[in-house]
């Protein structure tokens, strides 16, 4: 086939494929349109709820939690649980708001709970902390361990203390090995117990827990 043959073919093969095009969007034009004009719809709308309620929502929902937090900061936990008449509380926020005001809400709920001896309320708020900062979720671990002991719940205890010392990995996990240690012994586990106290002066000496371990190891030996 000489060049020229081809470009004729070509040609050709273009037409047919731009009046196929055209006849695709005679037959189709109506439903083509009203999907673009659809799909730009549903930007809009999106746009304007991210814009006008989902944010609007988030920051009124901080605005709701601060007071709750100024009591939590002065321990005063039933008005941060349960507000004040007048400001929400915590609970309240996250029957109105959900986690828009964040999920750190879980967190202090739950160790409020657990500073007023409700402790299977404390458990429950703190299992649905999942926030991505390590320290506050060896903190819940370590919480949702003093609420099993408060339900004499020591198998428990002790798996949630471990656990918090594994989530933080940093001087903080000392205190939880320590708390894990002590709730040992008193389950009388005098070798497990032993274990955790070496731990913790190995791993964190630098610690205050450290610092006082030798007198719990002494004893065990």
């Amino acid at each position: 086939m000489s060049q020229k043959e081809q470009n004729v073919n070509n040609a050709q093969a273009v037409g047919e494929a731009v009046s196929g095009v055209e006849k695709f969007l005679k037959k189709n034009g109506k439903v083509i349109t009203w999907a673009v004009v659809g799909v730009i719809a549903l930007v809009a709308i999106l746009f304007a709820y991210h814009n006008w309620v989902k944010l609007p929502n988030i920051e009124e929902a901080k605005a709701q939690m601060m007071t709750a937090e100024e009591y939590f900061r002065a321990n005063d936990y039933e008005q941060a649980l349960n507000g004040d008449g007048n400001a929400l509380g915590f609970v309240q926020v996250l029957d109105e708001y959900g986690t828009k005001a964040g999920k750190d809400i879980y967190f202090y709920a739950g160790v409020c709970e657990l500073q007023l001896g409700n402790y299977q309320a404390a458990i429950d708020y703190l299992k649905k902390y999942n926030g991505k900062d390590k320290i506050i979720l060896g903190r819940a671990q370590c919480c949702i361990a003093d609420a099993y002991v408060g339900l004499e719940k020591y198998s428990e205890a002790l798996k949630s203390y471990k656990n918090a010392a594994a989530t933080s990995d940093n001087e903080f996990s000392a205190q939880y090995l320590l708390k894990a240690g002590i709730l040992c012994e008193e389950m009388g586990n005098a070798d497990e117990a032993l274990a955790l106290y070496e731990e913790i002066k190995v791993k964190y000496p630098q610690t205050i827990e450290a610092s006082e371990i030798d007198k719990y190891i002494s004893r065990l030996k």
